[in-house]
């Protein structure tokens, strides 16, 4: 157990017994209803009375926080390009291929003030309505995460115009679905998207508004206009210089306003179970969500604290972590995964040592990477330092007074330079983290907190305060929703259990009505029971100290050969700990006694661990040291040692690796655009390996 957090922001004690029941179960087969303790009495619907709709909380913050620092963003000063020679063995040759790497150099952070950028939502949300957008429609923001994804959403959220999200990660067919199943009216994307909209626009019949930013060629918005007559393309500069010469209160623009049941937004989910779905997500869901965040975390939330931006806003999590932002009158400033350290650019500081975040949010795939970054900076320091390092961790894993400290002001120092120096909270959402990364980076670097929930719920089902801070938990249920868990008898899981265990249900005003479109699944009583639960899929587990754990999801349990069930999501976010993995996907049939996995090595760290080991040429090509079953050994080995480590049963160890080289992307279909792993896909891929693996043992 970490030690109780020593945040200056904690109040110890606050959240006093975490949960209590608010209701006996109804039927045989599930739990009692749970809320958080110190909100039981009543679900929260809005941070207070006033703030009914996103426009309310625009409105809010422009008053309240004025000219303070509301949103900061960094220009492209210029794009280097650096040749380097990197030496490749093919054919047991060594051969040297020059490549070229692009660079950025970046300005410094400008910023709107949050008077400034209410003021430009209004200009925006006028100019939509003078050219023809109208209520109730639905305007697609297809764009990288910045204040202009903000700008446009809020002033479509203005006017009562619906946003649809797009990945700006998604490729032709996916960027079509998700303007024809909304029937989109009008998109905002960025100058470097628009050649990928040029393609299908001929495919997408309701576009009539295309709205950009960025320096894009003439020829190409020429193009773009030409490919049917109704089609107006807009810079959205353009629309700020129409919107800043029109009145501000029309009776129009007054009808505009948008109430709370207002659709917001059809976020579109990942799609790991097929095509992406649409949740409908009104004002009212919005407000509850911010106002539980308020309510459970508000006294942390600081005007001295900064936020940094930078994941995708297409994502429930970035997007209602901004818009709590902004009502609490943080700073927040944009950075890009390419740019956020030194390293990833020229002539400037990578975003992270530039803004200096106090609170910053990741995907476990994030701090995976950052952690494995320590890591590998530590083995290539040397022996002593390497040791210093190993020692100052054991020091404050332990909490021995004094030498503690010493390690955060000697040790841990430069690893906290990395990220500005200022870090004080993190949360990993998206995705369940393993142990070991989360006790490893609240170690060395900072606090890491755990947060659950998902599209459906505006992000919103546990979330887990500094003043609870423990491991494998993902927190208290956050005020808006109420929870109940469902016995899955077939694995054993039951409220009768103790500790209780069962599928995650919710209910409360964070959470949709359904999906957009999709009524064979708004009818379906294992997504919508009746009496309004959403069933989750995902199995949880009630602590002693009322807080929730995630043991799996329903969907990913396996019944083995004897008989027993594993839980591969659980398998899989502790094996992507092992050092020597970059990603994996754990596989099991019904007919095997234990589950094999298919893994991305770690190159970095594959290399450094096969030269220590000796007995294979740690310099050939990545794929052929994939191939080699000498390396295939040391990976098995590895990962079951963590798997030992983590106390799992000997039918939760791996009986086979099958190593893979090859990166898995949205394009080739093995992620989603949210990076979650297309299971069904990958064992597709690899279903020759995986049966010949099974046939060995």
């Amino acid at each position: 157990m970490p030690a109780v957090s020593t945040t200056h922001t904690s109040k110890p004690g606050f959240f006093g017994k975490g949960s209590v029941e608010v209701q006996p179960p109804t039927s045989d087969n599930e739990g009692s209803i749970r809320r958080l303790a110190i909100s039981a009495d009543k679900l929260v619907t809005q941070p207070f009375e006033g703030i009914d709709t996103v426009y309310d909380v625009i409105q809010y913050a422009a008053r309240t926080h004025g000219t303070r620092n509301a949103l900061g963003w960094r220009e492209v000063v210029d794009i280097h390009e650096e040749e380097k020679e990197i030496t490749k063995v093919v054919g047991g040759k060594e051969v040297k291929e020059k490549k070229k790497w692009k660079y950025f150099q970046l300005s410094e952070y400008k910023y709107w003030s949050f008077v400034e950028f209410k003021d430009a939502v209004g200009e925006v949300a006028r100019a939509l309505v003078d050219v023809g957008v109208p209520k109730d429609a639905v305007f697609n923001i297809f764009a990288e995460t910045s204040p202009n994804w903000q700008l446009i959403a809020n002033a479509c959220g203005q006017i009562s115009t619906t946003i649809a999200t797009a990945y700006d990660t998604l490729g032709e067919s996916g960027l079509q679905h998700s303007l024809n199943e909304p029937e989109c009216v009008g998109l905002f994307t960025n100058a470097s998207l628009l050649p990928t909209l040029y393609k299908v626009l001929s495919n997408v019949p309701t576009i009539k508004y295309v709205v950009y930013d960025g320096k894009p060629s003439p020829t190409l918005i020429s193009d773009i206009a030409k490919v049917r007559e109704s089609i107006q393309v807009f810079s959205l500069e353009e629309l700020r210089e129409r919107g800043k010469k029109l009145p501000a209160d029309t009776d129009e623009l007054k009808s505009r306003i948008p109430t709370p049941e207002t659709m917001a937004c059809i976020m579109y989910t990942s799609g790991s179970t097929g095509p992406p779905k649409g949740v409908t997500i009104t004002h009212s869901n919005l407000v509850a969500s911010i106002g539980a965040v308020y309510t459970l975390l508000g006294h942390h939330l600081t005007q001295q604290d900064t936020y940094l931006a930078y994941l995708p806003l297409a994502h429930v999590l970035e997007y209602i972590v901004e818009l709590i932002m902004i009502f609490v009158g943080m700073t927040s400033g944009y950075g890009r995964v390419k740019t956020l350290t030194d390293a990833s650019v020229r002539n400037c500081r990578g975003d992270l040592a530039e803004f200096k975040p106090s609170i910053m949010v990741g995907v476990p795939a994030v701090w995976e990477t950052i952690r494995k970054g320590i890591i590998s900076k530590v083995n290539s320091s040397g022996a002593v330092r390497k040791s210093v390092f190993n020692g100052a961790m054991t020091v404050k894993k332990n909490s021995v007074p004094v030498l503690s400290t010493l390690a955060d002001n000697v040790v841990f120092k430069s690893v906290k330079a990395a990220t500005g120096g200022r870090l004080r909270i993190t949360l990993c959402g998206g995705a369940a983290i393993s142990h070991e990364t989360q006790k490893f980076l609240d170690t060395a670097l900072v606090m890491m907190l755990q947060g659950y929930g998902m599209t459906e719920s505006c992000g919103m089902c546990a979330i887990l305060p500094p003043e609870c801070m423990r491991y494998g938990a993902v927190g208290l249920p956050v005020p808006s929703v109420e929870i109940k868990l469902l016995d899955v008898t077939e694995a054993g899981y039951s409220s009768k259990n103790d500790p209780p265990t069962g599928e995650v249900c919710i209910r409360g005003p964070s959470v949709t009505k359904g999906y957009y479109k999709r009524d064979d699944l708004n009818n379906d009583e294992t997504i919508f029971t009746k009496d309004g639960w959403l069933r989750t899929g995902d199995v949880g587990m009630w602590n002693a100290d009322g807080t929730l754990s995630l043991i799996d999801r329903v969907k990913n349990l396996v019944k083995l050969q004897g008989g027993e069930y594993i839980a591969l999501e659980r398998l899989e976010s502790t094996y992507k700990s092992c050092n020597l993995v970059g990603n994996i996907c754990v596989h099991a049939s019904t007919d095997a006694k234990q589950p094999i996995a298919v893994i991305i090595p770690h190159e970095v760290h594959l290399r450094h661990a096969l030269q220590s080991a000796g007995g294979v040429d740690s310099n050939q090509e990545l794929q052929t040291l994939c191939h080699d079953p000498k390396v295939s050994a040391l990976v098995l080995k590895e990962c079951n040692a963590v798997g030992k480590k983590n106390g799992f049963k000997p039918m939760e160890l791996l009986q086979s690796v099958i190593l893979t080289a090859e990166e898995w992307t949205p394009e080739n279909g093995l992620v989603t655009a949210a990076q979650k792993i297309q299971r069904k896909k990958v064992a597709e891929k690899f279903d020759k390996e995986i049966k010949e693996a099974y046939k060995e043992k």
